[in-house]
């Protein structure tokens, strides 16, 4: 079975495990990253089992049209079929993997997922920058104490840099640049070694670029605030590795904690720029592919720390992997108490946009009581979803209407963007899509295939739109006066006349809800088709018995 919203669950391993193994998969610019983890959910904890890394260049783009090129994509397919190879071997229960700035950026990314799953039957989720650095965080704080203090976060990558502003509860700034070092090496730098005019250049593009995200990070810290900053990822770590070598003589094993200091970064950097890259890949601790890139990388990391205005810089060995592996315990429930706050984040992020777009909320939360209480009396009967695509429905019908924001006319079209636009955390890509789309068709036409939008969408993909939207169609009849006439619904299935009898229980009793019987019969049309039923609804007086099969 594959469950396009989760990941891949393997079907021939055991999945009620009380210590569920668990592989997370990142698939970056320059690197394919796997770590498989073991889960104690008493503590809650993951204790680590294997890694592997495979450096792929799936940002080794075509310069022309930014594709991403045959041989990129075939480098990486390899390396992701050793990956799950090693993860079935290892007994791994659940494999969750996700695409990062080179497959976000390419045109041909989306089609390149599709593909991975087709050969490999890996569902890969997209995850915009923001996401990025918000499981970032997440992985960082898996690892390292914050001792009640607020920390910045970098994370350079092949294809960007993330930075985040953070304490112990929340991420107060997330931002994600498009400079990495992989994309900056093969965009800015021609000479070998790199020329002078050429590193006045990358730096001046790498300031320009870090002016707007540092300027924000500043402005949420509070006055007379101090920060540490923590690095993560490759090349933070080989900097650190060639750090302990000359300054110490020895790697310390774990790094996690390793402390740099501005200056032996400036140092590092001024050699680097006088060596060749195959000068640079004798340096102990720096790899034949890493040498290309390091430069490039260094850059960024002490251009950085000069405009936060940092000296110190802490490595943490845990980054976007480990933030995957969080993120998946805190939305299947493993994480409960500590990381409470991170837990709410997707209900936090769908009502901050909710008041960006000063959406009713009484009347979105009563659409949504309607909508769910649907979903739950027909489930296993008209459908067969689960928590996930309820989750889903709940963000589509809060938002639904965020769109009258813009007009009213055709208000539905305009959900869609805002939607398919806003800065949702906690969602991949194709989540926020689908959310989109299922608020985008609560009313007028119903999902076509010339919907560009819509066709774009898998099978799988467009059946939870026609569906879960058939659903919100119903609930949003249900308030049509915006005063909330109706308290609640009961539904009862006649399966022999295959006929959804919904009872309908008026608020004010004195009320014929008229204008809801109405907009219902006009509305539910849609749903009919959809599901294959017939619709009766009826007002009553009381709560009746709920859907019995």
């Amino acid at each position: 079975m594959v469950n396009t919203l989760e990941g891949l669950q393997v079907n021939s391993l055991p999945t009620t495990s009380t210590h569920p193994i668990l592989a997370a998969i990142d698939i970056g610019t320059n690197s394919v990253h796997m770590i498989v983890v073991r889960i104690d959910p008493t503590l809650p904890a993951f204790s680590i089992i294997a890694r592997e890394k495979e450096t792929v260049r799936l940002g080794d783009r075509d310069p022309k049209t930014g594709n991403l090129t045959n041989e990129a994509m075939q480098r990486t397919m390899s390396a992701l079929g050793r990956c799950r190879d090693l993860a079935y071997s290892l007994d791994a229960n659940y494999l969750v993997a996700v695409a990062t700035s080179a497959t976000r950026e390419a045109p041909n990314g989306k089609d390149f997922l599709q593909q991975i799953e087709a050969q490999l039957g890996i569902s890969v989720n997209l995850i915009s920058g923001q996401e990025e650095a918000r499981r970032i965080y997440l992985g960082v704080l898996s690892g390292m104490d914050f001792n009640q203090q607020s920390r910045v976060i970098i994370d350079i990558g092949g294809g960007s840099t993330e930075l985040i502003l953070a304490d112990s509860d929340e991420s107060r700034s997330l931002s994600s640049t498009k400079i990495g070092a992989v994309r900056l090496t093969q965009e800015l730098i021609t000479t070998d070694p790199i020329s002078v005019k050429e590193q006045i250049a990358l730096r001046a593009y790498i300031q320009g670029m870090l002016e707007r995200p540092i300027e924000e990070l500043k402005s949420k810290l509070k006055a007379g605030e101090e920060v540490g900053l923590i690095g993560t990822s490759g090349t933070i770590e080989t900097l650190a590795t060639i750090h302990a070598m000359e300054k110490l003589g020895y790697i310390p094993n774990p790094l996690n904690g390793y402390q740099m200091k501005r200056r032996d970064i400036r140092e590092m950097v001024r050699n680097f720029a006088s060596l060749s890259c195959s000068s640079r890949a004798l340096i102990p601790g720096v790899s034949e592919r890493r040498s290309e890139i390091i430069f490039a990388g260094s850059v960024i990391l002490l251009e950085a720390m000069t405009m936060l205005g940092i000296e110190t810089i802490t490595l943490c060995e845990r980054a976007l992997r480990e933030g995957i592996i969080v993120d998946w315990m805190l939305t299947h429930g493993y994480i409960d108490s500590r990381l409470r706050y991170q837990s709410e984040v997707r209900s936090r992020s769908v009502f901050k946009i909710a008041h960006k777009y000063q959406t009713d909320l009484d009347y979105s939360q009563r659409v949504a009581t309607f909508a769910l209480s649907l979903f739950e009396q027909t489930r296993g009967i008209l459908h067969s979803f689960g928590t996930a695509e309820k989750e889903l429905l709940w963000a589509a019908c809060i938002l639904h209407n965020c769109g009258v924001h813009i007009s009213h006319s055709a208000h539905h079209k305009h959900s869609y963007y805002l939607i398919r636009n806003a800065e949702l955390l906690g969602y991949t890509e194709i989540e926020l899509e689908l959310i989109a789309n299922i608020a985008r068709y609560h009313r007028r036409s119903k999902p076509k295939r010339k919907h560009e939008a819509y066709s774009q969408l898998s099978e799988t993909h467009r059946q939870i739109v026609r569906e879960l939207s058939a659903i919100l169609r119903i609930a949003v009849a249900l308030d049509r006066r915006q005063i909330g006439a109706i308290s609640e619904i009961d539904c009862k299935y006649d399966p022999e006349y295959r006929t959804l009898h919904l009872y309908l229980v008026p608020t004010n009793i004195e009320d014929d809800c008229s204008l809801e019987l109405w907009s219902l019969n006009f509305k539910k049309p849609v749903f009919e088709e959809e599901f294959k039923v017939k619709l009766v609804s009826t007002l009553a007086k009381q709560p009746l018995k709920m859907l019995t099969k």
